[in-house]
């Protein structure tokens, strides 16, 4: 066994392909821009991403990454740009419904999106550790390119270190998005008032619970899936048909949809109101956030998303949404009512009507 694989198990972990002990890995003389980083460069890296679909789904050569320049030349975007980052540290770096590749790029489209944009273009920084194995690191540039493909965003620039074993658990992915903002925006928190109706487009707790499951090995049937899936079409389609009824939509990340429903109450000095029994919640997650103690709406997501709208528009966003396959379990969960004495309540299926807590911090460092 290798010193890597005995200090850190991280990429073994779920790990998808055969990795031979005499496989060719990862050395500081990568990251050091002399003839192994270049070829590095050129035979892994931009042969993931040298070409592109377009609009019309042929597929074109990527010039912006081919020229290989110390900055990316695009196109002028007509209009508003939308500018988003985000870092991966999910640990394992592969569970049951995705891994770190298609996480970093769905993560930061779906950031985009629900910001109003049309995303276009993303950059691609990978902090890799000394010995880690390129032929794992191939499998997870081609997850970034399947992602991008089905996302249409197009990888235009990147960066590439390698740090001393025991720096890093593996693989670490940083990218920057950018997206054209397309009107109608909807206004955001901030615009919510009395009587909008809050949606959640589908079960939560999905992504933290599978991480949890895949790292700590725990044998459930079935596991757990993530949620890990681009958010684009189901806005799109929503905000076609919905226009200005749509008040806001934040991707339900770290937190979980009880810290969108609090950073939500905290914008609009409204109090924020939700009924358990209308929250989808799957068997797998109930069953194990049972067993674990822990609530649903404070584990993260990362296909999932909260949507208010307009008085009287629920059931039509909910209609609009259980159309696309990915989403026929959305549901109307709650309303924004007036200012009271907690920001966030929640009537449970037992009992009276009481505050949801604000998650203090995750139940699980590292989801994403």
């Amino acid at each position: 066994m290798s010193d890597l694989q005995s200090h850190n198990p991280s990429w073994q972990l779920h790990c998808p392909i055969s990795i031979p002990d005499n496989g060719e890995v990862i050395t500081l003389s990568h990251g050091e821009g002399g003839r192994l980083m270049r070829r590095l460069i050129h035979e892994h890296i931009i042969s993931a991403f040298g070409t592109m679909p377009s609009d019309s789904q042929a597929v074109h050569q990527n010039d912006p990454l081919l020229l290989m320049d110390d900055a990316a030349r695009l196109p002028a975007i007509d209009g508003e740009i939308a500018l988003s980052t985000d870092s991966f540290v999910v640990s394992p770096l592969f569970f049951p419904g995705g891994d770190i590749g298609s996480l970093a790029v769905y993560g930061t489209v779906n950031d985009l999106a629900v910001s109003g944009a049309r995303p276009l273009y993303l950059t691609l920084s990978l902090i890799i550790e000394e010995g880690f194995p390129i032929a794992l690191l191939d499998h997870v540039l081609k997850s970034v390119s399947t992602a991008a493909r089905h996302t249409a965003v197009q990888i235009v620039a990147g960066d590439t270190k390698v740090v001393p074993r025991h720096a890093v658990d593996g693989l670490f992915i940083n990218t920057a998005g950018v997206g054209q903002l397309v009107d109608p925006i909807a206004p955001g928190a901030n615009a919510l008032c009395e009587g909008d109706e809050l949606i959640v487009t589908g079960p939560i707790g999905q992504h933290g619970i599978a991480v949890l499951c895949a790292r700590e090995e725990l044998a459930l049937e079935p596991p757990p899936q993530s949620d890990c899936a681009p958010l684009t079409r189901a806005i799109s389609v929503l905000r076609e048909r919905m226009g200005m009824r749509i008040r806001a939509m934040r991707d339900a990340t770290r937190g979980g949809v009880a810290a969108v429903l609090h950073e939500w109450a905290g914008a609009s000095k409204q109090t924020l109101t939700i009924n358990q029994c209308d929250i989808p919640v799957s068997p797998e997650v109930r069953g194990a956030c049972e067993l674990l103690g822990l609530d649903p709406l404070h584990v993260a997501n990362e296909g999932t998303m909260v949507v208010a709208v307009e008085p009287g528009h629920a059931d039509c966003a909910v209609e609009i949404l259980r159309s696309l396959p990915e989403f026929v379990h959305a549901t109307h969960i709650g309303s924004v009512t007036k200012k009271g004495i907690s920001p966030v309540t929640i009537a449970r299926t037992l009992g009276p009507e009481q505050p949801l807590d604000d998650p203090l911090g995750a139940p699980l460092p590292r989801i994403c």
